[in-house]
């Protein structure tokens, strides 16, 4: 590996490039894989038919070149969202992360900035990187909190052209309060900032947790960004979308890619929002093992914070290397983000939960988290 890095080196690649690594988790072979916010639970039998039988018929025409426009998708895509939304207001690409370096490439590139307010998804600094945008990162409170004053003036003291807000956040799983959207609008209005919120895990949100689609109206700088990979349980779909003023898709066509959201990838998710309902039968068992999953790190005396997201984020994690590497004995990986004394945990199946929970008791009883890392 360390050639190959040495090899890299002497290529004449772009300055804000050199150094950096590629984004990825482990990719480790193990029973239970609560490590990447997967959605655990398999494809029910009855979508997988209807994209097995979408897909067969979408091929007989692959020898021609997909609808541009992805028209069907962007129909059923804002039917599902509501809010007023229509086709026009809809935009798709091969996963949220293919939607936002999109957004960056059509209103960041060089002499342009990005602001995020780290910790949050590590991959909006790289995203921030390959587009040659410069990334600003911003502050949270102690306890990774975020408010709308704060925010407001740190975008007002920066003036970006672009705010990346994450809710839920991750790795925290704590979602914003519209406040704070609306603080951060209202304060990037004199550098005519374009404000994009994250809502990749929007669907396992508390009830009652407003959605920032509610401020589209009136708001043609604003961008709510979803994917299909969590709730829906199509991850290896990729299919990432985003809700905003029609003005906002009519920008990325100048950037994408021709054609760039396959035959195969559309018919995918047009069958899947076909049976939304079905697809998200699993939400609400989801939500259960992560609630629980609070409760019982809770009881163990780690501090879980309160989550809107399909993970749980806690700290009090005396030894992370320890605790990490004593859970993948037993085959479940979770994941160590690289904040110190914290790790995260996705809530997967119940019985995917049981072994998770039982597995870090026994680590307690030996001691394992007795001492730091």
């Amino acid at each position: 590996m360390n050639e190959r890095l040495n090899r890299l080196a002497n290529l004449p690649l772009r300055e804000n490039l050199q150094g950096l690594a590629p984004y990825g988790a482990p990719q480790i072979d193990v029973p239970i894989q609560l490590n990447v916010n997967e959605n655990t639970h398999p494809l029910p039998a009855e979508v997988h038919r209807a994209i097995v039988e979408e897909v067969s018929a979408a091929a007989v025409g692959l020898n021609r070149y997909p609808d541009r426009e992805f028209t069907e998708l962007r129909e059923r895509l804002a039917a599902y969202l509501g809010h007023g939304l229509a086709a026009e207001n809809v935009w798709a690409a091969n996963g949220s992360n293919e939607v936002l370096q999109q957004i960056l490439q059509a209103f960041g590139g060089p002499g342009r900035s990005v602001m995020g307010f780290p910790p949050t998804y590590s991959m909006y600094p790289l995203l921030a990187s390959g587009t040659d945008t410069t990334y600003i990162p911003g502050v949270r409170s102690a306890d990774y909190g975020l408010s709308a004053h704060d925010a407001a003036e740190q975008v007002k003291a920066a003036a970006p052209n672009i705010v990346l807000l994450c809710s839920p956040n991750n790795p925290t799983g704590t979602a914003l309060g519209l406040d704070v959207v609306e603080a951060v609008y209202e304060a990037g209005r004199a550098s005519n900032t374009v404000v994009i919120v994250d809502e990749a895990y929007a669907e396992f949100a508390h009830t009652g947790t407003p959605s920032a689609l509610s401020l589209l109206p009136g708001r043609e700088r604003l961008i709510v960004s979803r994917t299909m990979s969590k709730a829906f349980a199509l991850a290896g779909a990729r299919i990432g979308y985003l809700a905003a003023a029609p003005e906002i898709s009519d920008a990325i066509r100048l950037v994408r890619l021709p054609y760039h959201l396959s035959a195969v990838t559309q018919a995918t998710g047009n069958a899947a929002l076909k049976h939304i309902d079905t697809l998200l039968a699993n939400v609400e068992a989801i939500k259960v093992q992560r609630d629980r999953i609070v409760s019982e790190l809770t009881r163990l005396g780690f501090t879980p914070a309160s989550s809107d997201s399909n993970f749980v984020f806690f700290g009090g994690v005396k030894n992370t290397k320890a605790i990490w590497e004593g859970l993948l004995e037993a085959g479940v990986i979770i994941r160590d983000v690289g904040i110190p004394g914290h790790l995260r945990v996705t809530a997967g199946t119940e019985a995917e939960t049981t072994a998770f929970l039982v597995r870090l008791e026994e680590l307690l009883t030996q001691g394992v988290n007795n001492s730091p890392s």
